[in-house]
């Protein structure tokens, strides 16, 4: 009997201290970070709530401002109105917004769009693999594509207006 309860210890302690070692290696020796400024943007095809299919590459020649977010982030929503009214300057321009929602239902990214009246297309990250392949962490991180599809500027957490409005005329065309 003691011999079994040993082993059971011994097979527990082992588990956890793989499991921090694995945690350690990960944090420290590992990069988060896929995409740098200067990388090309990797190209992905999202659906957005009409069931419309986008490609990163079918913007090429425009301005993207790529921005991660969730209903329930609250500087999310915070920016949304500015994104939004940007947008409507900056579409004429050669900017595209494409707001990447990550992995909600239809119906609550439904009433979010419908709550804040956005316009700009809505796409829908149900699996995370956009989020992973950009290696996106804390939300909202947004991604600024040049036209030629280049990675211009990478920041996260909330925009004011003037940081929205800066950033669309810094990638425009």
């Amino acid at each position: 009997m003691k011999k079994k309860r040993l082993l059971m210890r011994s097979i527990i302690l082992i588990l956890l201290l793989s499991a921090i070692g694995y945690t350690l290696y990960s944090n420290f020796f590992v990069s988060n970070e896929k995409i740098k400024v200067g990388s090309v943007a990797p190209d992905f095809l999202l659906t957005d709530l009409e069931g419309n299919k986008h490609k990163l590459s079918d913007y090429k020649g425009k301005g993207v401002f790529l921005n991660f977010w969730g209903t329930w982030c609250e500087p999310c929503e915070r920016e949304m109105p500015y994104m939004e009214n940007q947008y409507d300057y900056y579409k004429s321009q050669g900017v595209e917004v494409l707001a990447v929602n990550i992995a909600e239902s239809n119906i609550a990214v439904e009433s979010f769009v419908d709550k804040h009246d956005l316009t700009f297309p809505i796409l829908l990250d149900k699996d995370r693999q956009v989020l992973n392949a950009y290696g996106v962490g804390p939300l909202p991180t947004t991604f600024l594509i040049n036209p030629e599809g280049k990675v211009e500027h990478i920041t996260s957490g909330s925009l004011t207006e003037r940081m929205v409005a800066d950033f669309m005329e810094q990638i425009k065309p």
